[in-house]
């Protein structure tokens, strides 16, 4: 079985930028700062080797990591 590569924090917040939440909001939702948002998210795609969002959430669908 392959290792998964999100958190479950990180899989939350890519659940919610998904679904077209802003950070702030996303922030709002989870109870956390802008911030640690901001961190989850470099952090997962410092993971993948991506540059920006769309292409983590491209590569988190292909891993199977997340679904849309």
């Amino acid at each position: 079985m392959q290792n998964k590569i999100l958190t479950i924090r990180e899989k939350e917040i890519f659940d919610l930028l998904i679904l077209n939440y802003s950070t702030k909001e996303i922030a709002k939702i989870l109870n956390i700062s802008e911030k640690t948002v901001r961190n989850h998210i470099s952090n997962v795609m410092q993971k993948l080797s991506v540059k920006g969002r769309a292409s983590a959430v491209v590569e988190l669908i292909k891993l199977h990591e997340i679904n849309i």
